[in-house]
Order: C-alpha cells, then structure tokens, then sequence
C-alpha cells in the first residue's frame, strides 16, 4: 500500500500532544508526514517543520496558507490533523473539510453545539471523513470491552461507571498561572472546565464500550478552588439510550490521582474493569466464577483487539500506540473511499463527527444542570432528538 500523505496544525515545539500525533500517525508506516503549519508564530512553525524533515515549501506559517497552498496540488495531503487551540477548531475543520480534505481534529471539535452540527452535516454533504480525537478508545483492551459487550458476554447493560479524576490543578496557590487559569476562565474555555476537559473522554469511553448514547444527565458541579468560575468537580449520572444506568466521576482537584482514566460496566452475566494507568490488563468477572485476567496481547481475544496489538504480551503498550490505532482505522477508512470498497468492520472504530457534537451537547447539558442543583435535562444535541 502507497503511504497516504498526512499533514498537521499545531502541534509544535515543545507541545504535549504534537509528539503523540507524530509518533501515532508514523508508527505503522501507513501516513506520510507531508505537511504542516506547527506553530502561531509563522517563523518558529516553518523552522519546525523542515527541522522534522518537511519539505520547505510544505513547511507553512500558518494553516490558512496551508489550505491554500495543499488545495492547489495534485499531490494534496489525505488527512489534516487539528491539533490546535480549542477555539480555533471549528474554524479550522470546516475550512479544510469544504476544501474536501478529510480532517481528524482534537478535542472538544467545536465550542458550541450550534458549531458542532455545522460540522456534522458538512461532513455528510461533502462525503468527506471528520474524525475527532477520543485517542483512549483506540487500547486495545478498550476494543476488547466493546467486542465482549456487543457479542453479549455480560448479557443485558445494567450499570456503566467512568470516571477521569487527577490532582494536577490542585494547588490554590496555582490560580495566577496562566497555564492553569485559562481553563476555568469562561471567556476562553467556555461553559465547563473539567468536565469539558477530562469528563468528556470518559462519556465517550462509556458510549463507545457499551454501544449506547446518553440521553439524559443530571450533574452536580463545583468549583473546590473558590476563585474560579468553572468547575473542578464534577458528579454526574446518566441515562443512556439501552436501558443502562451511568454515573461519572471527573476532577482536577484528586490529590494523589494521576491520569485516572477508568471504566468498569455491569452486565446480568459479568463485570469488566479496565484502567488507563495499567493498560495491559482487563479484569472480567463472569456470574458466579471466579475473576479473570485478561491481558493485551495474548492472541486471539477478539478481531478488534487483536488488530489494535502490536507488542507481546507482557509488554507495555501506551498513548501513542492508542492514537496510533486511531490512525490506522482512518488509513483503512481513508483506502476503502479511494477504492469504493467496505471498510474492515475491526477498523470501523475511529470517534466520528456525531461523536464530538455528542459530547459538546453533553458539556452544556453538565453546564445547565450543574446551575440548577442536578436538575436532569436533555443530553442530545437537537438534530438527534
């Protein structure tokens, strides 16, 4: 298979998430890195860019001259990868999906619902794909989960718990640091800090293993830290639309927690519990057994997650090779387009459009229930009710 060319938007020196992307996009030899306009300032993101092997005149200063100059080739990049500001992401998106660029972009897609559906609706009408980067969802344990759940090894879904809770923003003596404070500044982060930060990977990790969406929520919010305006905790229960029952836990306040990213699901037959932190292993209890260790890597295990394994068992697999498995679903995706074929129903995982306007309808559901003391309200964006 030719390598498909792949370009990136931020990302740049010295960021976290520009070397996951890099690393993920090449790590199975399926993209190319073709292009990319890596920092705010044009100078430092061309310099950048040709330091990590770009071409000069794909090295750009800035991503609307890398629209230009990309719409323009023969050779154009397949897949734009957004990895930019949180508010500069609908923008970005939908300039580059109406040029009829595929696009993978971070989280949260858009800062509005009103945005989100414009995205979702793009993407339907240009044909072109729109992924959003919920990268947990691509360990392959995690697919494993969504294979058992869906082939009915648990039965019936009664309870699914998440939660995503560290420490790092714990310190009040932190409040004047601009790296910290942006987040619970409204006027730059939007209605929710860590909800719409942390919490949201943790719903969507909720939907993808279940199978299900939520339908209703009711939360209880609050700001430990009393200078800022935007939570820092967060309950929430859930309902979901298959009859399961959901509660969710996020904070940035959790001394002692680290990343905290975990799920455990319920089901008439059996339990699973799976954590980020210690990605290798899922623990399954089927009804009246005893507990089982599933660990990453044994072979043969389901489609999904033997073809989301790349190291040996016993062997630690991390973020990146998570985002990495991202990349490959939509390398697949990207091929069965060109080929007017099926996609690989083990690659047909990657987080699409719907799945970030779903999460951005969640973060003001969050927002409007945390303000009225829990009152449950309505968690579907309106083109989906």
């Amino acid at each position: 298979m030719t390598k498909l060319k792949w370009g990136m938007i931020g990302g740049g020196e010295g960021s976290q998430i520009g070397p996951a992307h890099r690393l993920g996009a090449g790590i199975d030899g399926l993209f190319e890195f073709t292009a990319g306009a890596l920092d705010h300032r044009p100078a430092e993101g061309r310099d950048y860019g040709r330091r990590l092997g770009l071409a000069a005149d794909r090295a750009y200063g800035n991503w609307q001259e890398m629209l230009d100059g990309e719409k323009s080739r023969d050779d154009r990049v397949d897949l734009v990868t957004v990895a930019t500001p949180n508010a500069t992401h609908f923008e970005i998106t939908k300039a580059f999906l109406e040029a009829g660029f595929n696009v993978l972009c971070e989280k949260p897609m858009t800062m509005t619902v009103e945005e989100g559906e414009q995205i979702v609706k793009l993407a339907q009408r240009t044909g072109r794909i729109c992924a959003v980067n919920y990268g947990y969802s691509g360990y392959s344990l995690v697919r494993h989960m969504r294979a058992m759940v869906a082939r009915g090894d648990l039965g019936k879904i009664r309870l699914v718990m998440a939660e995503f809770a560290h420490g790092h923003h714990a310190d009040a003596a932190d409040a004047d640091n601009p790296r910290v404070r942006w987040r619970y500044d409204p006027k730059q982060a939007g209605v929710s800090a860590q909800f719409a930060d942390c919490g949201i990977h943790a719903l969507h990790m909720a939907s993808f293993v279940t199978g299900q969406e939520v339908t209703k929520l009711s939360a209880d919010t609050v700001s430990c830290i009393e200078s800022r305006e935007l939570e820092d905790d967060a309950m929430v229960s859930f309902r979901m639309d298959g009859g399961t029952t959901g509660r969710l836990w996020t904070s940035s306040v959790a001394i002692g927690r680290q990343h905290g990213l975990g799920i455990q699901v319920f089901g008439e037959k059996g339990g699973l519990r799976w954590s980020q932190e210690q990605p290798n292993q899922l623990y399954y209890m089927p009804l009246g057994e005893r507990l089982e260790i599933i660990e990453r890597g044994a072979g043969n295990l389901s489609p999904e997650a033997d073809r989301s394994s790349r190291v040996t068992v016993g062997h630690a697999e991390g973020m990146p090779l998570a985002f990495a498995n991202i990349y490959t679903d939509l390398a697949e995706a990207i091929a069965a387009q060109k080929e007017n074929r099926a996609i690989d129903p083990a690659a047909d995982l990657y987080p699409r459009a719907e799945d970030g306007l779903r999460s951005m309808a969640a973060v003001y559901a969050v927002s409007e229930s945390g303000k009225a003391d829990g009152k449950w309200v309505d968690a579907r964006p309106p083109m989906f009710r």
